[in-house]
Order: C-alpha cells, then structure tokens, then sequence
C-alpha cells in the first residue's frame, strides 16, 4: 500500500463528505447547479485525490471524479465514483446522461486561465456559470479536527528544524548554508517538499534566512521579508550574505504533512543584539502577547490587524512595521492549510468575524532599511475559548 511509503493518511470519508455538503449549500443558495473543480488542490481537498481529471460535484448528489490519468491511485485514495476517460471530452455526454446538463455551472475562476475556462465551458457544454472561488476559500477556511491533527503534525515538523537552528547559525556563514541543513532536515523527517500559494504569479519556497539587510529588500511577493534570492528570476529567499555579529538573523520557515503547511519565523542573533533592533523585537514580542489574550471568536479580524498597528504607532514604530515603504504590507495574518494564503487574511480592512476552526499565521515583523528586519510568526487555532498556538516551538529571539 502507498501508505507504507511514507508517513500520511488518507482523509476521511466524513470529512470528505461534510466538504462536498458544505459547498453544495453554498452552491443551491446561490442558484448553481453543480460546481466545476480543476485545480489541483481544490481537487484533492473536495476528493482525497490529486490525479489527472475534472471533479463535478452537483448540488443534490455526491462528486463525480473523472479521471484521465492514475486511475489505480485514484481508486485507493477516493471514496467518491471514479468515472476513466480518455479525455475531458467524454465528460459532456456522461453528465448529460445523467441528467447534469443543462444547468449553471461553478467555477474557479480566481485561478483558471482563460483558456482552460474557455475549453472547459466548449467541452462540458454548460452555458450559464458563476464564479465560486469565494464560496470554496470559505468551506476551507473551517478546518476539521482531521485537518488540525495534520496541521500540528507539519507544525511538529517546524519546531523540530527551529529546534535544529542555533547549532547551524554563526558567522560568518552565508543565509544559504543554513538554509540547506535545515531544509534537508526538514525533507528528512518527511516533508512533502512544496509550498503552495493560489494564484497567478505565486511562489513560495519553503524557507529563507535573511541576515541583516536582505532581509529589507522589496519584491514582488507579497510578504513583510523576502529576502533578496540569488538571482533576479527568481527573487526571493536566502542568498550569499554572512552572517554578522549583532545584526539579527530570521528564518521564515514553512513545515509541510499531508499536504497541510504551516508558516512560522524566528529571529537569532550571534552575540548582543544591536541597539536599533532592541525596540522592534520588544514590540513583536508584545503584539503576539496582546493578541493571544485578546482575539477569540466573534473579535472582527480588522481588529486584530488595527490593534497591532496602534502598537506599533505608539512605538515609533509605524514606519517599519509590516515592511518599509513600497515594500510595506497592508496585513498581519493569513490563513494555513493546503495552500499559505488561505482564509481569513488580517487586514485593516477585509472585515471577518473569527470562527471557531480557523487557522492562520500572525506575523508582527519590522523591517529597518538598511540595516536588517526583526519579527515572530506564530500559527494559531481559532477555539471555542480563545487562540492556541498550533506548536510549542519558542518565540523569544535566541541569542547564540
């Protein structure tokens, strides 16, 4: 079996069923009469499989999993009707003999290009459609105690690479030796070696060590600290720079099980940390307090976002937090689970009550032009009685 290969689990029937129910409701109140699901994660989160095909799920019946490619695998990993095709042309006829169509269609049109829409719509035959991104962001917004026991499972992960780092931080190395330990830590204890973002032009990879004024270099990617990378084609994460005496170091690391990704960050520092970062640290350091005593269910996310912020202004802090300049970013947080930019994203202006079963990285991070950046992530669990931190891991900066 595929299992004995490596450490997962297949997701569970029920929550594979709650799933595909929880956006039929959605869909029926909105007049849509079956969704269209083609990319890979939406995929693999409404089914249990990520093999090659289309995924119809209909308002009054369970999903139809059409695939072109891996139908044995497949097989082992859904519980749902695998329906072998040739291609995606023999959909329409299926669904048409099924009584599917006509009718509205559901689509992901947040990440489909226009001509896989194009070539879905002449293939399947629908005429009517609706966009349903948002309706499938909200159904993954809530996870299931299935999908936290991943969770804490990547988050074990993490904390043991975080765990790892001071012996491989010192200077005189450069941001990318200790990248290659630790990630090789990382793949060795079983991470799935992705990380995946939605959306067009999203990259991310799965650590970066910034190491003084790397880590206050803008780019495109929307993130507080980046890094400068190595190269302009690919300019983000770690790069050649040593290590310094005094000047912080922040590994941004995402662990990764079964497809579940989490997000976190630490700051070290080899000998007394300088002056101008002392401040910053402190303040990233009390913003993560306030927050874990104050946000609970029914707390606006906006407010989480704005209560930050203040702190951060009464500081003297405005400036840096979040970034600097052009590269200043307008949220604190954003939701984990099968991709790093899920639901709930904590801005100060995308109003969101927070419900039990969310889970998202809060970030409190500075960024000090030419001289380095500061700054805690923490992953969280939305519970009926407050926050809770999805790992154990640290959060003080370390000082080596």
């Amino acid at each position: 079996m595929l299992e004995d290969v490596g450490a997962f689990s297949y997701v569970p029937k029920n929550d594979l069923e709650n799933r595909a129910g929880r956006l039929c409701s959605l869909l029926a109140g909105a007049g849509v009469d079956f969704a269209v699901i083609i990319q890979n994660v939406d995929r693999f989160y409404f089914t249990g499989t990520m093999q090659k095909g289309v995924v119809i799920i209909p308002v009054d019946n369970d999903p139809l999993v059409f695939v072109e490619k891996g139908f044995e695998r497949a097989e082992a990993e859904t519980p749902f009707e695998i329906i072998p095709v040739k291609n995606d042309r023999q959909v329409r006829d299926i669904l048409l003999g099924r009584n599917i169509l006509p009718g509205k269609a559901g689509l992901e049109l947040d990440v489909l290009p226009v001509n896989t829409f194009e070539r879905t719509q002449r293939v399947v035959g629908f005429r009517e459609y609706a966009d349903i991104s948002e309706f499938i962001r909200s159904v993954r917004m809530i996870k299931s105690s299935y999908e936290i026991d991943q969770l804490r499972q990547s988050g074990e992960m993490l904390s043991r690479v975080f765990e790892a780092a001071p012996k491989e931080i010192r200077e005189g190395r450069t941001e990318l030796e200790i990248e290659a330990v630790l990630v090789a830590k990382g793949r060795t204890i079983g991470h799935h070696g992705l990380m995946r973002m939605r959306g067009l032009n999203q990259e991310m990879v799965m650590m970066t060590v910034q190491a003084g004024f790397t880590g206050t270099v803008p780019t495109f990617l929307d993130a507080p600290i980046t890094g400068s990378g190595v190269t302009p084609a690919i300019p983000q994460g770690s790069s050649f720079k040593r290590v310094e005496r005094g000047i912080p170091v922040t590994i941004d690391y995402g662990g990764g099980y079964n497809g579940y990704i989490t997000d976190e960050t630490r700051t070290f520092v080899v000998g007394e940390l300088k002056e101008i970062f002392r401040k910053p640290c402190e303040t990233a350091r009390e913003i993560i307090d306030e927050t874990l005593r104050y946000a609970r269910p029914g707390i606006d996310s906006t407010e989480l976002f704005l209560r930050a912020q203040k702190m951060a202004d009464d500081r003297g802090l405005a400036d840096y937090f979040m970034g600097h300049g052009e590269g200043q970013v307008p949220f604190i947080g954003h939701g984990i689970g099968l991709e790093i930019n899920e639901l709930p994203i904590l801005t100060g202006r995308h109003r969101r009550p927070l419900e039990e079963g969310m889970v998202f990285a809060f970030e409190p991070k500075f960024v000090l032009p030419g001289h380095g950046a500061v700054g805690i992530e923490i992953d969280c669990i939305v519970t009926a009685n407050g926050i809770e931190r999805l790992t154990s891991s640290p959060i003080d900066i370390v000082c080596l």
